[in-house]
């Protein structure tokens, strides 16, 4: 099969530390390539794949505008839409695979084959239903059954759970004596939630996150003063390595989500290393985590600082187990190319 893949322009594929979407893409494109397909990525030229890469810019937005203003970089988003349309315009694919989003919704029909495109936010927000309801015959993909509700009138052609290459993760079954808060520094993460977990269980929390440029006034306000360098630890981003023994080393991870997570691929990283997962039964919490089993799903930040004591009830090797089984990269590819078939038969 013929496969184009398009993905946003912020961050490299596969990102050098924080980046969702961008890594789910890259692990896709890369099982799709050992399965055999023809795969054209449509990246950044700093990203690193096995299939065709078409870069869109020469380096990721983020490394362009380090310190660039939200509407200069919506200017950036909106020239490499352009160079995505005219490049998929001039070249022939079986199907179009779109990550980019909303975005792109407008021009798919001049593409002369099929899109389909994975839902990787919330469906939620006013500005974006717009679009999408302007496009609700569309093809698209869900990342959880929960991320549907607030629209459940697409044209969902399958729901694909976001998958982990296992191989690059290690699981570790002695944990130290902290836990983890991983992700971003902004308000739906659950930050500020998480140190008050901390504080009120008297445990210790590594934070590795990303502070993105919209959310810096928050973590300076919000998120920094609580943080003591003791207690409570801010080691910023880290990269793939550095987070394997973070989450490996650690009791658990503490997520406290303050939205509807569409997925949460730190819960899968979490347990696939072997750490239980603490978190809010919001979004797709109860799809990932098994309650009891994998971790404890919570309704209060009170509720989560009383769980942390049973962790150790917790048996790790079924953390693991639960996430080779079901969140695998192999197991997402297969999922998609029998999405992308249901979708080129229809035609």
């Amino acid at each position: 099969m013929k496969i184009a893949i398009t993905v946003p322009f912020e961050e490299s594929v596969p990102p050098h530390k924080y980046g969702g979407t961008e890594l789910v893409a890259y692990n896709l494109t890369e099982q799709l390539v050992k399965m055999g397909h023809e795969v054209t990525l449509l990246a950044s030229g700093d990203s690193i794949t096995s299939a065709k890469l078409e870069f869109i810019f020469k380096r990721s937005l983020r490394s362009i505008l380090k310190f660039g203003d939200m509407k200069t970089r919506d200017a950036y988003k909106f020239m490499g839409i352009g160079k995505v349309v005219t490049y998929l315009k001039k070249n022939e694919f079986d199907i179009v695979h779109n990550h980019i989003g909303w975005r792109l919704l407008p021009f798919e029909n001049v593409f002369g084959c099929p899109t389909v495109t994975t839902l990787h936010g919330p469906l939620d927000v006013p500005y974006q239903q717009t679009v999408y309801g302007e496009y609700k015959n569309s093809n698209y993909i869900s990342i959880s059954m929960n991320q549907r509700k607030p629209m459940p009138e697409l044209n969902f052609v399958a729901n694909v759970y976001n998958g982990i290459e296992i191989d690059k993760f290690e699981q570790n079954y002695e944990p130290e004596n902290y836990f983890v808060f991983l992700g971003r520094m902004s308000p739906e993460k659950g930050p500020v939630q998480a140190i008050q977990v901390a504080k009120k269980a008297s445990v210790k929390l590594i934070m590795a996150a990303k502070v993105d440029l919209v959310d810096e006034e928050y973590f300076k306000k919000e998120v920094e003063p609580l943080i003591d360098d003791n207690q409570i630890k801010f080691i910023g981003e880290v990269d793939h390595e550095e987070k394997i023994k973070l989450l490996g080393k650690s009791k658990g991870l503490i997520a406290p989500i303050q939205w509807e997570e569409p997925f949460g691929l730190f819960f899968t990283e979490a347990m696939v290393c072997g750490a239980p997962v603490f978190a809010m039964r919001r979004g797709s919490v109860p799809e990932i985590i098994i309650d009891k089993k994998t971790g404890f799903i919570c309704d209060s930040v009170d509720e989560i600082a009383e769980k942390i004591k049973r962790v150790d009830e917790i048996d790790r090797k079924i953390c693991f187990e639960r996430v080779k089984k079901n969140f695998s990269s192999e197991k997402m590819a297969k999922d998609y190319i029998k999405a992308y078939e249901k979708v080129i038969n229809k035609q």
